[in-house]
């Protein structure tokens, strides 16, 4: 079977088409000028232009959403479209060829070609390489150089998906030959060129002159991207005018947002889930009675309705969402049962359980709160619940896959293999229960390569099913995107909901009305 662009195009419009209905405005005819200024959280003072390492928005929107291209890019309504590759084929999803876009100069003035993509792929499987994207790169066997323009990936196993793991903002392309002096200095080829950068405070960008994606995009003639990681903080910023745009809206506060006039609210349904992970290895969470006990001693609705205000959907303990085109909507809901949990601990040789939980609000905002919610909940199971609050600056190195038990949030990805290998693979960087369940391995690499979508959809369903039933991950909630900015901000209509900020490229799509 031969897998052309359009089949995968079509493919990524059916696993991500919904309905999106921003309150802010749209204009047909974009203005150009003026500077975009942003408030975002996700900083960190360890931040870098190391792509690798990049795990939430700030460096992701600052990264493969302004300063940097990746080969392909997921559009705002879903559909796989080319950045720095210009067309791919393959025969039989094993073997990929990707041309690449003619014209194209890195801010320094090097020229872009296939060197550049073979040795941007290579980062991720170096020695010592700690890279979110090692399972997607690690799968390529053999990366050719066909011509300047032109690669030939060929797969150890073959992957239909393949041209959508392209667009992960950890697979940045970088300047062969130079590619410490530009992580160093973050020189890319994206629409906007570094200015200045302070890790966790601020960056500053310009337009690049003559881009090779032209005037359609990139509307801005600078963009500021400021870190305010304080919740409050970042909302009196758009409040006062200190920025135009910010992320993760306070639900307390978007009442006073909604009430200005000046502002306007956006949000999209999307896959972003946040979750509590257990080190499936570590006691007592290598018991599936234990595991099993928690996750029926959380009360979803509650969270639904208290932490997210409405803005989500309850979770099943498993990551792929109502986005996905092989979500399983009719798998039964794990229910809040404190006697089922209390049964479940004493199959497991327990009458109650004491354990800690970190949380910190760096990990999804309200995630303190959650964690407070889960520990009421869970001590009619017999359940102590002991929340830490964790600093929120240096959470995702310090806490995250280090502590047994803590607070998470996944943005959700574009496909189900996507989700499932960057998270919950056996050995992967990222797996942040190291959790290991054969079968669930075997179905994993079988529906990889399964062209038959009806095929495909029993495999993912069995999957969703294990994680479930088995899994070391808790999902209790799915999470709206809901960002704010000024009413003075317009977009064509349709937002992203693959990340958060319109797929981390508010930068590129939006313009000043």
């Amino acid at each position: 079977m031969n897998i052309t662009r359009r089949d995968v195009l079509k493919a990524g419009a059916a696993a991500t088409a919904l309905s999106l209905m921003p309150t802010i405005p749209a204009h047909s005819m974009p203005k150009k000028g003026g500077r975009l200024r942003l408030g975002l959280d996700g900083s960190n003072t360890s931040d870098s232009w190391d792509s690798r390492t990049h795990s939430d928005i700030f460096m992701i929107l600052s990264g493969h959403g302004t300063v940097f291209d990746c080969l392909t890019e997921i559009a705002a309504d879903g559909q796989l479209t080319g950045e720095l590759a210009e067309s791919w084929d393959s025969d039989d999803a094993k073997t990929w060829v990707f041309n690449l876009r003619k014209g194209v100069t890195f801010h320094n003035g090097k020229s872009f070609g296939a060197d550049d993509v073979i040795e941007s792929l290579q980062l991720h499987v170096a020695e010592g390489a700690k890279s979110a994207a090692q399972p997607i790169v690690s799968n390529i066997s053999e990366m050719k150089k066909m011509n300047e323009h032109q690669v030939q990936l060929v797969l150890d196993k073959g992957n239909a998906d393949f041209p959508f793991l392209m667009s992960d903002y950890h697979i940045c392309m970088f300047p062969a030959g130079q590619i410490p002096e530009a992580m160093a200095n973050g020189i890319g080829t994206g629409l906007y060129a570094v200015q200045s950068f302070d890790p966790g405070v601020r960056l500053v960008t310009k337009r690049y002159a003559d881009h090779y994606k032209g005037d359609g995009v990139g509307h801005f003639d600078e963009v500021e991207v400021i870190a305010i990681n304080d919740t409050a903080a970042r909302m009196n910023a758009l409040m006062t005018g200190q920025v135009d745009a910010v992320n993760r809206v306070d639900f307390n506060t978007e009442p006073l947002l909604r009430a200005n006039p000046n502002l306007g609210i956006f949000e999209v349904t999307g896959n972003q889930h946040y979750t509590f992970p257990m080190l499936s290895k570590t006691a007592p969470f290598h018991d599936n009675n234990v595991r099993q006990a928690l996750k029926h001693a959380i009360n979803r609705q509650e969270m639904v309705d208290k932490i997210l205000q409405g803005h989500g959907q309850v979770g099943n303990d498993h990551p792929i969402g109502p986005a996905n085109q092989y979500h399983f909507s009719d798998l039964p809901q794990t229910e809040y049962d404190p006697d089922k949990a209390r049964s479940l601990l004493s199959k497991a040789g327990l009458s109650e359980l004491n354990v800690d939980l970190s949380a910190s609000n760096a990990g999804f905002p309200g995630a303190v709160d959650a964690a407070q919610l889960y520990q009421a909940s869970a001590k009619a199971a017999g359940i102590n619940i002991n929340v830490v609050q964790e600093p929120a600056d240096g959470y995702w190195s310090n806490v995250w896959l280090k502590k047994p038990w803590c607070a998470c949030y996944w943005s959700g990805r574009t496909t189900e293999d996507w989700m499932f290998s960057t998270a919950y693979e056996a050995g992967v960087p990222w797996n942040d229960s190291e959790w290991d369940h054969p079968r669930f391995q075997e179905l994993l690499y079988k529906g990889r390569v399964e062209l038959d979508s009806d095929k495909r959809r029993a495999i993912y369903h069995e999957m969703q099913m294990i994680l479930n039933q088995e899994g070391g991950v808790i999902v209790p909630m799915f999470a709206s995107y809901v960002g704010a900015s000024s009413t003075g901000l317009a977009n064509n209509g349709t937002i992203g909901n693959t990340w958060m900020m319109d797929n981390a490229r508010m930068a590129e799509r939006w313009w000043f009305a």
